[in-house]
């Protein structure tokens, strides 16, 4: 170390020193104002492998004229990624009041103290004890104190400083923002930028060159370059062409120490694509195509295809197609698939295989968009040649020449021509053609048609006022050949010929005042005529000739088609006639004239003053008269709602009878009464037990003048004998035969149970098994008092077959009370 350069780092130290000593002086602004004066003996410090110790004089003489100690060192400096095994010395703390002794206690606070950096307590002395990184950390911040050892009482004040790491250049370059994907218009000039790349190097960019990179090629420098400062990506060369190579990969490196030995380096790899251009014009890959149809193809129909091709790519080859020459422009038609880009081609017009058999079309495509910085390099456009062979078809009639109207008079024969078709085979065979008509657009038959020669003849009289056109279908074929058809359509028109007379146009009825004075206009009278003469009607009127001694009523022709009726008395009187026909003459223009005859209805009505009508003969004149439309509607509607009334009626009565029928057929099969008690009358209605039936009965006889008539003792009584007998009660006989009533009973209960309108019921009763018209009104032996034995049933067998059963029953059991009283 050269004196000069010890004397200027003692004098920076002293100047630290004594500026820290200031009271209330910033420690910040201390250490920025010690590393500016110390920047020039930086280098030599760390050339001598750790700081210099600088110590200040006793004291130094301030503005005031006072001396404070305080503390002295000098900037603190640690160089990055030591690789040393001894601590590295990074500096010293020392106060000016230490004297040597080592009274003091020099300690260290914050970031890594005691960690990383320690510190001798005695001299002052600072050394780092790891590897550090500026990359990671720059610098750190520390305090510093100086102590009594004796009282560990401070001695200065609470100092910090910053130890900063010094960098080296141990970062390499590197490219952060990659994958790097650029791309250039092919054919573009040299120097086109295409992109940009940037490296970046954690080293200080403060200090020296470990930071300063330059870019450079390393791979594709053929075709490309890149500025070292910017890292801006050129063109190096003008022909760049897509269609040869479509993408590059550019390696580009990145050196620090601005390119300098020893800088380290990063590369990355740059995808450059080079983009279309129209620069090429489409070609066909023949000069020529061939293609058939056949000659019926319809219009519209796609004949074939052809595509020019174009090594661009995107919209660069979008085409469009045309066709060059006369005849093809006539016959045929291109259009453009977009999605294809092919040129398709369709018919135009209808083709004919005996009117041309090849057709010679010229195609050609050209570029939609065109980059007019290529125009030099050729037209863009290219032509072929499309030859379409028409194929011959066996082909329907032609109808020559196609006119489809005709026109024939009303009163023609039956037979008579109305026009000739005519329709000819286009094929080259010339086959002969035969004609009908279609049936369903002539059900009628009203015409024919000559199958060989084609004349349409009427078939049934015509009439213009039944239908005045006909629409029918002529049918073509070749006489050989009925599936080759051809259809066209007829229009016939019927001609008038004045074959209706005229008449008027309503049956005309008019009336007329008994008061009516002469010349009174009565009546204005019009006819109608179902022709339709080409020059327009004209009509002539006149009063028939059986009413020429008429002299009430004068006919007057007006010219224009009508007529009008007046008076030509001075009053009429209804008494002596009320009601006056008038015949009228109606003659037409012809030709022929016709005409005929006509009645007008003249009624003699009273009028008032004014010469309304006030009434006339006729009920119904009267009636339309009187009564008004609104009158009319109001009688409607009142016969209306009548009808609503006895609908709403009848419907209720429906309902009530319904209701009473439901409760009328009430089920009472669940009520029966017991014939073998007295029970307590009609009001009993205990359930009947079924096992009743197989029960003994024992009927006790019942004696009594009253006891069992009943109701029919009035008719029957002459017939029976004159006392009342009782039935006993029964034991069963096993000799009897039950079996009629269990058949019986079994029927029934066989019908209930296929009855499936009702509910089902625990018990089954059966009522007049007697049948109708039984002679006996009653059977019952509730009023009977006597017993069996004092009865006799001898009778029962005069009761006729309907009680043969019973009469059979009571003999036999009569018969074993006798024996067993023997």
């Amino acid at each position: 170390m050269s004196a000069s350069s010890l004397k200027a780092t003692l004098h920076a130290a002293s100047r630290c020193a004594v500026v820290m000593a200031l009271p209330g002086f910033s420690w910040t602004i201390f250490l920025l104002l010690c590393t500016l004066e110390q920047l020039g003996a930086l280098a030599i410090h760390m050339e001598a492998g750790r700081p210099g110790l600088e110590q200040s004089g006793d004291s130094m003489l301030l503005a005031g004229g006072r001396v404070k100690r305080g503390w002295v060192w000098n900037q603190f400096f640690v160089v990055e990624e030591y690789t040393g095994t001894e601590p590295l010395y990074v500096g010293k703390i020392h106060s000016d009041s230490d004297e040597g002794d080592g009274s003091i206690k020099y300690t260290i606070s914050g970031e890594g103290a005691g960690t990383i950096f320690l510190i001798d307590e005695v001299t002052g002395d600072i050394h780092a004890t790891e590897r550090l990184d500026r990359e990671q950390k720059t610098f750190y911040t520390l305090r510093a104190q100086a102590r009594d050892r004796q009282t560990n009482q401070l001695l200065e004040p609470e100092s910090e400083f910053i130890i900063k790491v010094q960098d080296i250049n141990d970062s390499e370059p590197r490219f952060l923002e990659g994958p790097y994907i650029g791309s250039v218009a092919e054919l573009s000039p040299i120097g086109t930028s295409v992109m940009k790349v940037m490296a970046s190097d954690a080293d200080d960019p403060t200090y020296g060159s470990s930071a300063r990179v330059v870019y450079s090629v390393l791979e594709g420098e053929q075709h490309f370059t890149v500025d070292g400062k910017t890292g801006v990506i050129r063109t190096a060369v003008a022909n760049l062409d897509r269609e040869t190579q479509d993408r590059y990969e550019v390696v580009i490196q990145a050196t620090d120490m601005a390119g300098q030995l020893g800088g380290l380096s990063g590369s990355t790899t740059v995808t450059i694509v080079i983009t279309d251009v129209n620069d090429n014009p489409p070609r066909f890959p023949q000069k020529m195509y061939q293609f058939s149809v056949v000659e019926t193809a319809l219009v519209g129909s796609a004949i074939g295809r052809v595509k020019a091709e174009d090594s661009d790519v995107g919209e660069n080859t979008d085409m469009t197609y045309q066709i060059k020459d006369e005849d093809g422009v006539q016959m045929f038609k291109v259009t453009t698939d977009s999605n294809t880009q092919e040129a398709i081609i369709t018919v135009q017009k209808p083709l004919d295989y005996e009117a041309k058999t090849v057709h010679t079309v010229v195609v050609e495509a050209l570029n939609k968009f065109v980059d007019p910085r290529f125009v030099d390099l050729g037209t863009f456009r290219d032509q072929t040649i499309v030859r379409v062979s028409v194929l011959d078809v066996d082909e329907p009639p032609e109808f020559q020449p196609p006119s489809d109207l005709m026109e024939v008079q009303e009163d023609a024969y039956v037979g008579s021509v109305v026009g000739v078709v005519t329709a000819l085979d286009p094929d080259a065979a010339n086959n002969p053609v035969r004609y009908a008509i279609d049936r369903n657009t002539d059900l009628e038959r009203i015409f024919d048609i000559d199958a060989n020669t084609g004349a349409v003849v009427t078939g049934k009289v015509l009439d213009r006022e039944t239908a005045g056109w006909h629409n029918i279908t002529v049918l073509a074929m070749e006489a050989d050949n009925h599936s080759q058809v051809s259809r066209a359509s007829l229009r016939i028109r019927i001609l008038d010929v004045n074959d209706n007379p005229p008449e008027l146009a309503t049956p005309y009825e008019a009336a007329v005042c008994e008061d009516a004075k002469p010349g009174q206009l009565i009546q204005t009278i019009s006819v109608v005529d179902r022709d339709e003469p080409q020059s327009g009607h004209r009509f002539y009127f006149t009063l028939a000739p059986e009413a020429t001694n008429n002299h009430h009523f004068s006919l007057l022709d007006i010219q224009d088609n009508t007529a009008a009726v007046h008076t030509q008395r001075v009053g009429f009187n209804r008494q002596e006639q009320d009601v006056y026909f008038l015949p009228i003459l109606v003659v037409d223009s012809g030709p022929p004239a016709l005409s005929s005859t006509g009645t007008l209805t003249i009624r003699v009505c009273s009028c008032d003053s004014t010469g309304a009508i006030q009434s006339c003969n006729s009920t119904a004149y009267v009636m339309s008269a009187a009564l008004s439309p609104g009158a009319l509607i109001a009688l409607l509607v009142c016969i209306l709602i009548l009808i609503v009334l006895v609908l709403l009626i009848l419907t209720l009565k429906r309902h009530h009878k319904s209701h009473l029928t439901s409760e009328e057929d009430e089920d009472m099969r669940d009520n029966v009464i017991k014939y073998n008690d007295e029970g307590g009358g009609e009001q009993d209605t205990e359930a009947y037990d079924m096992s009743a039936l197989r029960s003994l009965y024992d009927f006790s006889e019942l004696k009594g003048s009253d006891g069992g008539g009943g109701p029919g003792d009035g008719g029957m009584t002459s017939n029976l004998p004159s006392e009342l007998h009782a039935l006993p009660q029964w034991f069963q006989n096993p000799d009897l035969d039950f079996s009629m009533f269990r058949g019986y009973i079994s029927r029934k209960v066989d019908q209930a149970d296929e009855d499936l309108s009702v509910p089902p019921y625990d018990s089954f009763q059966t009522y007049a098994f007697e049948g109708s018209d039984s002679p006996i009104p009653s059977l019952s032996s509730i009023n009977t008092w006597s017993t069996s034995s004092e009865q006799d049933f001898s009778y029962l067998s005069s009761w006729g077959p309907r009680f043969r059963q019973l009469a059979a029953l009571y003999a036999g059991h009569k018969g074993e009370e006798e024996s067993e009283e023997s």
